[in-house]
Formats: C-alpha cells, sequence, structure tokens
C-alpha cells in the first residue's frame, strides 16, 4: 500500500497550495542548481565531489518532482529520508571551511530546510501520510541505493553518502567507530529514524480504531 492522501488542510485551496507546492520546488531547484554554478565558477566543479549522489542531494531532485506531482512514492522518501537525513545535516552542515553568512553555509542550510519543510508540507498541509508498507519501502530502498553509490565510489574514487570515509567536518559519524563499523549503526539508525517517524501515525491509528470500537458498542 502506497502512501495516501487523507484530506488537504481545511482553508487551503487547490490553487493555493499549488503555488506554495512550486515555490518549494523552485527554492530547491535553484538553491542546488547555484551550488554547481558557484562550483564550475571556482574550478571545484569534479565528478568525484558533485554529483547528486549524497542521499540529501538525490532527495533535493526527488523533492522538486514530488511537490510538482503529489507522487505517492516519492512522498514516502521525502518524508522519511527528507526529515531525518537534512536534520542531522542542519545541526552538523557540510559547510567544510566556511561559515555564516558565506554562500556555502547559507546553501546547505537553505537546502535541507526546505527539504524538511516540504516534507512536513505536504504531510501537514496536502494531507499525504505513508502506510506501514512505506517504512519496508523506504529503508529498502535506501539500502538499495546505498550499495548503488558504493559501487560508484569504488568506480569513481569518491566518497559520496561516506561510504568509505568519514566526511571531514563533524558529524555523528564520528561517535559511531571507524570504517566500515560505522555504517552497521547508521543503517540501524535510519531504520530507527524512519520507525520513530511513523509513530505519529501509529498512534493516530490507534486512537481512532479505539474510538470506533467504543462508538459501535451497544449501551447496556
Amino acid at each position: 500500500v502506497l502512501a495516501h492522501v487523507t484530506r488537504p488542510c481545511r482553508g487551503a485551496t487547490e490553487p493555493t497550495r499549488r503555488r506554495v507546492r512550486d515555490a518549494l520546488a523552485v527554492l530547491l531547484v535553484v538553491n542546488e542548481s547555484a551550488w554547481h554554478v558557484w562550483q564550475y565558477h571556482y574550478g571545484a566543479w569534479t565528478l568525484t565531489t558533485v554529483l547528486p549522489l549524497h542521499l540529501c542531494s538525490a532527495l533535493v531532485w526527488v523533492g522538486a518532482y514530488g511537490l510538482v506531482t503529489l507522487n505517492p512514492l516519492l512522498y514516502e522518501f521525502m518524508y522519511f529520508m527528507g526529515i531525518a537525513g537534512p536534520l542531522q545535516a542542519v545541526l552538523t552542515p557540510d559547510a567544510a571551511q566556511y561559515g555564516l553568512p558565506h554562500f556555502r553555509a547559507v546553501q546547505t542550510l537553505v537546502s535541507h530546510g526546505t527539504l524538511i519543510v516540504a516534507a512536513l508540507y505536504l504531510t501537514r498541509v496536502e494531507g499525504m501520510r505513508p502506510t506501514v508498507d512505506s517504512m519496508r519501502r523506504v529503508v529498502l530502498g535506501t539500502i538499495i541505493y546505498m550499495v548503488f553509490v558504493t559501487v560508484v565510489n569504488v568506480a569513481l574514487g569518491s566518497n559520496y553518502m561516506w561510504t568509505l570515509g568519514k566526511p571531514p567536518v563533524v558529524s555523528l559519524l564520528d561517535v559511531l567507530g571507524p570504517w566500515p563499523w560505522y555504517l552497521i549503526p547508521v543503517v540501524l539508525l535510519g531504520i530507527l529514524n524512519v520507525v520513530l517517524l511513523y509513530a505519529p501515525f501509529w498512534w493516530a491509528d490507534r486512537r481512532r480504531a479505539r474510538a470506533a470500537v467504543t462508538h459501535e458498542r451497544p449501551s447496556a
């Protein structure tokens, strides 16, 4: 069962919701494209560092398309991976030696922050929600993607998704052990994040089921 729409937010008309979705999609694309232009301008654009293979970079393009199309499968990845991953990146941004208000630091925060806002917007305003099957698809799909990226890393000598080494900035990986062993807790933490992000929907479904049983129970 794919993610589905429950009911859009009351008071928000479809034209208004569409404009907001389009604006978020444009912001994601323009912000990410600006980073590529900046890298190219300073001669830093290389296949080993700038391809959209990091999970959050891939989610930028997935998210932009998902916002425009309201594709339920893309929403599943936007919700589960587009909140947990970017949230960690916002807390420990990969801006190398740059700090605020440098373009790279601002671009990083805008990119990841917009991913979080987009996922929450689709959930709260558009009324989309994941299902139990969504968790399985996202976990399996992300692991398969991680293996694919690792193969690319070996072929190119790159380190996308940090599968062949830790990032050069402070991150959660620093406390998860040496390579390659930190990849195991990374996967386990990813699964935990998916479960936690689904918990509010599980709890809401449970309460509705209890209320329905109470309503249908005949009075004494």
